[in-house]
Formats: C-alpha cells, structure tokens, sequence
C-alpha cells in the first residue's frame, strides 16, 4: 500500500517546470527524495503539503485527496528551521498546536521532552540548531502522524547530532511503523536509512528504486583512458576524463567488464556518484 501518489501532477513556476510527476511514497518505509537544488523537491513538498496548487494531475494521502483537511491530521512536517515564535517556549507553543490536532497525545509528547532532553521553559530563540530540530520532530510526532515529511532536517547539524537524529527516525519506523519522506541533499544519511530513492533532476522524476536495485544497478567504472572509443562510449550513463583515466557511470551487470581483468576497476556508485554523473553537464 501507498502513502502517496502522484498522478501526472505538473506546474509551471517562474523559473521551471515540473512535468508528469508521477511517484509513489510506500507505507511503513523511508523513502528519500534527492536531487540538486532547484530541481524541484521543495515545489513538490508544497503540492504534497497543499501548500501550493497543481496545475495538472492528482495527489492522494492514504487513496484520498490530498486537500482534505482530515487527512492532514495523519501528517507530521518536519522544516529545515523551527518555524515558531522565537519569543515562546515549548510549553507556551504547545498551547497553540495541541488544540489543532485531534490526536494530540500529551503522554507521547512528555515522552519525547524527556528522551529528546529539551528545556520546557527556555524561549526557542535560545535554543541551538540541534534543538530547533529537536522541537520541530516533537511536535511532528506529538499528535501521532502516520506519516512524517521532513524537508533537509539534518542541514547544519554537526555530524555526531545527524547521526542520533537518524538512529531515532530508523527506531521510530521500525517500533512505530512510520512512514518518512525525507528530502534532503546529504545523500550519505539517506545510505544509512533510506529503503526507497525518488531522484528528481530538472523538474521530472529520472527514477524511483529501492536502495537494493540501486546497488544492484549503479556501479563505477574505472580505467585507462585509451579504453574509451565511440563504442565504449555508450555503455555509460557519464564519464569523467582525467590525466590518469576515466571513471563512468555503468547502469547494468558490471560482470560485462570481467574480460577486461584488472585493467577496468568496478565498484558499487554511491548516491552522490550516481547524482553527479547523471546531472553533469556534457558527461560524455
């Protein structure tokens, strides 16, 4: 079953488009949304939100309109930065979103005060970029979502921070059977937790695989630099030439390169390898 789906969803923006957006969000996985700015993923995370109209196409939450206002009661959102009162501190916050939601659960919130370590009465302003993230997850699973979008919520954490913040969203989808969209470009935390790849370039969806087809799928391809001719060429969805050799992007089974010995190196492409060759400018 799908949290999400797109169908054909399009709009025009001053400066893009987005085409036939059609993608889907599986329940109770981490699916993570990738692809360099402006290619469009805060755009669809505003359509997705209702924050922002489609010009074409259709978006269903769990197989309803995503305009209907119940269904946003299923929903946690998680910002880059804490959009809140700076002036207000937690308790004083709660007062004005608790009401909102019909699912409120003031023992869950308690719980993750408590296990998140934030200061109930210190005014948010004070708080540091850890916990502004902190908060923000708070009150997204305060009213027990059951899905939570997250837009780049490990921007500008230190590299200890991001990782906890991870560890405890990879616990909450497997204790609590969450479903998380997580958008961001630190494609490393999506290697880490992410079980699905929505990979947006230029305004379309280049594709949508399970981290397990992209490991099977994506690989590097390294050697001398002789070794590329108009035929080898083709092979590759990019190529980077140096004073040493080539390195290239191979979509397939890397075992076609076997013949070569040692003379051609294959490994297994990270998502940031497969981003760079697949948006480079010329690659071949």
């Amino acid at each position: 079953m799908n949290a999400v789906e797109f169908h054909d969803v399009a709009k025009k923006r001053k400066d893009f488009r987005l085409e036939n957006i059609n993608m889907t969000i599986p329940s109770g996985f981490v699916t993570g949304f990738i692809g360099p700015n402006g290619s469009g993923k805060t755009t669809t995370i505003q359509m997705l939100m209702n924050l922002l109209n489609t010009d074409n196409g259709e978006i269903t939450l769990f197989g309803e309109s995503h305009k209907d206002h119940h269904v946003k009661q299923r929903i946690g959102f998680v910002y880059d930065d804490l959009y809140m009162y700076e002036e207000f501190n937690i308790n004083k916050m709660k007062s004005f979103i608790a009401p909102l939601y019909e699912n409120w659960n003031e023992t869950l919130f308690q719980k993750y005060v408590k296990e998140f370590d934030l200061p109930l009465k210190k005014k948010l302003k004070h708080f540091s970029k850890g916990m502004k993230m902190k908060c923000s997850l708070l009150f997204a699973l305060a009213h027990e979502p059951e899905f939570i979008i997250m837009d780049e919520p490990t921007s500008g954490l230190d590299p200890i921070f991001r990782r906890e913040l991870l560890d405890q969203l990879q616990e909450l989808m497997l204790r609590d059977n969450q479903t998380i969209f997580l958008s961001t470009h630190i494609t490393t935390d999506l290697e880490r937790i992410a079980d699905y790849i929505v990979f947006i370039y230029k305004g379309e969806i280049i594709f949508q695989k399970s981290m397990l087809e992209i490991q099977e799928q994506f690989h590097i391809v390294k050697g001398k630099k002789e070794m590329i001719d108009a035929d080898t060429e083709t092979l590759f969805s990019g190529i980077r030439m140096n004073e040493n050799g080539f390195s290239a992007l191979y979509e397939g089974d890397p075992h076609v390169f076997d013949a070569h010995g040692e003379e051609m190196v294959t490994e297994n492409a990270s998502l940031e390898d497969i981003m760079y060759f697949l948006t480079r400018e010329g690659n071949k």
